[in-house]
């Protein structure tokens, strides 16, 4: 491990690098081979649904339902790890934790079939906790490596190597898959997954030996354990003195709701309701979709850090939820494979902006001198969570009641129109 000083371009390069490290599990579990592996899996049989603790329970609405349930639980164990973390400064360790079970996880699902959907499911929400359990230390960092100037650009930097890095690990999947016969593609798709584990696990290990560890030599004691909880409510006690701050975090619980629920299922969206005309165009089309929003989403974390330091992070901000409304609105009427490629560009400017310039501004709203950053990040992790809860539960549920995806899509629209209106109310 190396001991650099807070500000140092190896650094904030190496917590970046992170982003290149676990931005796979994002493009290629959450949202392109997966879904399309998952989609696949129905056709083959000839089903929309499947029986599941004695509930049919239309496809989309199973993996809506467990992806729910996944952010119960981190929504749970993040203040309860943070707690302990800032008590024995031991985030790096859980960082890793998370990073370990996900990239595991991940390679778990090369056994995922209807056959034993139990256990896919499982796996796949375990991936899920993974990858998002992770964030929370991750991004818990990023006032304690960066100085305040430097902090949307490096956030911006970290996105944007994520969503290099899950493009070329994307590229090699796509050659997997499209250079084999039509019956060994499902094949290509499982050991992608296997890939995702590799490359997630191995390349953060840059990550790990430049962060610096904060052992404090502190013992765990049965006092501790719930401190997170403790620190949650002292956290929000402290959030309750400052205006800006909790104006602005209602407004990011609100529009953060409608933005993860539409990242999470975009592909199954694509895959489902889209008229590809035939499998090899749906797995064509969906995957270079996704790559269509990655590329353009290294613009657009660019563009918003660009603008942001022009305009005001709350200004940006604001005009990128006006953005989202609109998205959402056409994507009530996509059917087409040109329809569907409009979206994925669309979605491509604002996800990368949107999610960086988030986490740079509040990061930037906690007081200076904060020593327990790890329970601020807890709070803004915890938030978010119940938010995706929340927008994957009436995703899934109003899918099911109207048989028709497009309705919950419009919904979403409700929330980006919130949001919009509170962040008017944040002080510049």
């Amino acid at each position: 491990m190396a001991n650099l000083e807070k500000g140092s371009a190896k650094l904030l390069n190496a917590w970046a690098f992170y982003d290149w490290a676990n931005s796979v599990y994002a493009l290629v579990i959450s949202s392109s081979i997966f879904p399309l592996y998952y989609g696949a899996l129905f056709r083959a049989k000839g089903i929309d649904s499947i029986v599941l603790f004695g509930f049919d329970i239309r496809s989309e609405s199973i993996i809506s339902y467990t992806t729910a349930l996944g952010f119960i639980i981190i929504a749970i164990l993040s203040p309860l790890l943070s707690g302990i973390a800032d008590y024995m400064g031991n985030k790096k360790f859980f960082l890793k934790f998370f990073c370990y079970m996900g990239a595991i996880s991940c390679m778990l699902l090369f056994f995922f079939q209807l056959e034993n959907i139990y256990f896919g499911l499982i796996t796949y929400m375990t991936a899920l906790i993974g990858f998002w359990g992770s964030l929370v230390f991750y991004n818990s960092y990023l006032p304690d490596i960066a100085y305040p100037e430097q902090q949307d650009r490096i956030s911006a930097k970290g996105y944007g190597l994520g969503y290099i890095g899950s493009v070329v690990l994307l590229l090699i999947n796509l050659a997997m898959v499209m250079l084999v016969p039509d019956e060994h593609k499902l094949q290509m798709m499982r050991y992608s997954f296997l890939l995702v584990g590799i490359w997630w696990i191995g390349f953060s290990q840059y990550t790990y030996y430049y962060l610096p560890d904060t052992k404090n030599g502190n013992k765990l004691q049965k006092n501790i354990i719930f401190n997170g909880f403790k620190e949650l409510r002292k956290v929000w006690r402290q959030i309750k003195e400052l205006q800006s701050l909790k104006r602005y975090l209602g407004a990011f619980f609100v529009y953060s709701m409608a933005v993860q629920t539409v990242m999470i299922i975009a592909a199954y969206f694509g895959e489902k309701e889209v008229a590809w005309g035939s499998d090899a165009n749906r797995t064509t089309g969906l995957i270079l979709s996704i790559l269509l929003i990655q590329i353009i989403a290294v613009f657009g974390a660019w563009a918003t850090s660009k603008a942001s330091a022009a305009f005001g992070n709350i200004k940006v901000l604001m005009f990128i939820n006006f953005l989202w409304i609109i998205i959402c609105a056409y994507a009530y009427f996509v059917v087409t494979p040109n329809d569907f490629y409009i979206a994925a560009a669309s979605v491509g400017l604002v996800m990368g902006g949107i999610q960086s310039l988030s986490r740079s501004t509040y990061s930037k709203l906690i007081p200076e001198n904060t020593v327990d950053t790890t329970s601020f990040f807890s709070f803004y992790d915890v938030a978010e969570k119940i938010g995706i809860v929340i927008g994957m539960f009436l995703y899934g549920y109003i899918t099911d009641i109207t048989g028709k995806a497009q309705n919950a899509i419009l919904f979403l629209i409700v929330f980006f129109v919130v949001g919009f209106f509170l962040l008017s109310r944040v002080k510049k």
